[in-house]
């Protein structure tokens, strides 16, 4: 997976040259949307903001402490210093049942799921690219960091600033969106974005990026799943299968993880390895290089592609955000069309059941899957 600076020029180019269009524009209070929409508002396409509300900030244990109207006056701001109207989608109910509840579930069958997965595939590219087809728009743009090329099909890229690429938490998104979706701060890096709100005057510029989850809100996220998932108390053992703690429910704990195991069992520290959901007992390694920890295969289920897969199955795949892609072989299950066996070049740290593990060819993204429970293979 590369980035290409010239690819990125001649991405550029490629979008500034075609007709007017009549673009929707996620905005979220936040200088990337913002810099995204000024962009397209230079280029001379007809651009109307959308600011998405997927939470309230009422503080009760369903809503956690998203402070929407803070952001929508930032998105409101941002859109009369641009000249462009910002219209408001109310989704809330719909992220709570397709987002939110979905994610509780699966946390109660002991993965880990990924709430920016779901919440692309399901409202921004999902709800509010329909809602912007029924108003006559000819698509959307957001401020992801990634790239599209619309040329013999439609091609989701990584951005050209590593550290920010996002294709990762798009790849779930339909073809359709795809082919009516747009990027314009894909080719920046993130200090020449933050460089063009300043010159432009955009009132966020200087505004700092949100970190976490908002609806968690001031609880850990340990705290935050007890509100939804009750406790199911067992064992934590190590790989003899000696009890040498307890955990309050499987939901609690992700593979890889290390802090919060609460074992001090001969002062080391202990990694999460895998899960019993059988036994409903934590299995830890007092080493992060234990065998335990990796994997040579594994099985991915729900596969969505965004184009096809080369056909001798050679990719590289990408199996949680940020880390290195590995090179692999995937192979369609004689079995199930959503279930696909990959074959990794090298072990693999830490796959933890429930992630996605996302497909690449170079520097286009061709779609991905979730990492099932059960490995194909283990062993460095």
């Amino acid at each position: 997976m590369q980035c290409v600076p010239n690819g990125s020029a001649q991405m550029f180019n490629f979008f500034k040259k075609k007709k007017k269009l009549k673009i929707l524009v996620g905005m979220s209070g936040g200088v990337d949307s913002s810099v995204a929409a000024a962009l397209l508002v230079e280029q001379g396409h007809d651009v109307t903001g959308g600011f998405i509300k997927n939470w309230s900030d009422s503080k009760d244990l369903w809503t956690g402490e998203c402070e929407w109207r803070g952001e929508r006056r930032d998105a409101l701001r941002v859109a009369a210093r641009l000249g462009i109207p910002l219209l408001t989608f109310d989704f809330e109910k719909e992220y709570r049942q397709r987002v939110l509840d979905r994610m509780f579930a699966e946390y109660r069958q002991g993965v880990t799921p990924n709430p920016d997965v779901l919440c692309n595939e399901e409202i921004k590219f999902g709800l509010f690219f329909d809602a912007a087809i029924k108003l006559g728009f000819d698509g959307i743009a957001t401020g992801h960091y990634a790239r599209v090329r619309h040329d013999n099909g439609h091609h989701l890229l990584v951005a050209i600033d590593p550290a920010k690429d996002q294709s990762y938490f798009l790849h779930r998104i339909s073809v359709d969106s795809l082919s009516k979706s747009y990027f314009p701060i894909g080719d920046l890096q993130k200090s020449e974005v933050r460089r063009m709100a300043e010159e432009r005057a955009l009132p966020v510029a200087n505004k700092p990026d949100s970190q976490g989850i908002c609806f968690v809100g001031k609880l850990d996220f340990h705290e935050f799943l007890r509100l939804r998932n009750p406790s199911t108390p067992g064992d934590i053992v190590n790989p003899e299968g000696e009890i040498i703690g307890k955990h309050d429910g499987l939901d609690g704990y992700t593979i890889g993880q290390r802090h919060g195991i609460h074992v001090s069992k001969d002062g080391r520290a202990w990694y999460v390895a895998a899960k019993d959901r059988k036994l409903n007992r934590i299995i830890i390694v007092p080493d992060r290089e234990h065998p335990l920890m990796y994997s040579t295969s594994a099985r991915v289920d729900n596969i969505h592609l965004l184009n096809d897969l080369p056909a001798d199955g050679r990719i590289e795949v990408v199996v949680r955000y940020h880390s290195e892609p590995v090179p692999a072989v995937i192979a369609r299950s004689p079995t199930t069309k959503q279930s696909w066996s990959i074959t990794f070049d090298k072990p693999v740290w830490a796959l933890a059941p429930g992630q996605s593990a996302v497909f690449y060819k170079g520097e286009e993204c061709l779609g991905g899957g979730f990492l099932a429970e059960d490995k194909l293979d283990s062993g460095a």
